[in-house]
């Protein structure tokens, strides 16, 4: 038996930012990690968690949200911050998000909910939107060839400009996408409000 010590939260959010880095840094220690998945849209907390991993060994990815997600062909993340962000050795991928994608457009469109949506709903269901971002973006990350699927990696997600959640988990493609494995969780809110 392994005891392990989760942060929880008692709301979601940014303010929980800095703890759930603190708690991705303690994990990183164990050395069975190579690999970290975390989502931004302006790249401040990408940055933040970048300067204060210490491992070299590790490969960041940080994943920002798709063109069109706010307005027009315009992609969230500045040109600027995806630079810095490559300059300080992560890498940065932008792309369809998995778990809403064309079936949030088909629910806009005709009403109802896709598979897909009860998918992310239910992820959601553990305390909010970060555990859903955390397995989103892993399987996006995935799904683009930068994190393998036969190892463990740790996957971050938030809401409300920060990280909240933070969980080590085997990623899966999205053809196979039952077969992640959220294996622990670091960190993660107690509510979703």
């Amino acid at each position: 038996m392994k005891e392990k010590t989760v942060r929880y939260f008692s709301k979601p959010g940014k303010d929980n930012t800095n703890q759930v880095i603190n708690a991705v840094k303690e994990r990183v220690e164990e050395n069975d990690i190579n690999y970290i998945v975390a989502p931004t849209s302006t790249g401040k907390s990408a940055l933040k968690l970048i300067n204060e991993i210490e491992n070299k060994n590790l490969k960041i990815i940080v994943v920002g949200l798709h063109a069109g997600f706010r307005e027009g062909d315009n992609i969230p993340l500045p040109i600027n911050k995806q630079n810095e962000i490559k300059e300080k050795g992560a890498q940065v991928f932008i792309g369809s998000h998995s778990l809403s994608g064309i079936g949030r457009s088909i629910s806009n469109k005709f009403g109802g909910i896709t598979p897909t949506e009860i998918i992310a709903n239910t992820l959601r269901l553990f305390c909010g939107h970060g555990i859903k971002v955390a397995v989103e973006i892993s399987i996006m990350a995935a799904d683009a060839g930068l994190i393998p699927t036969n190892q463990n990696i740790i996957a971050i997600g938030g809401s409300h400009g920060g990280y909240d959640t933070a969980i080590v988990l085997k990623p899966a493609h999205m053809n196979n996408v039952f077969n992640i494995e959220i294996k622990e969780i670091l960190a993660k809110p107690v509510s979703s409000n």
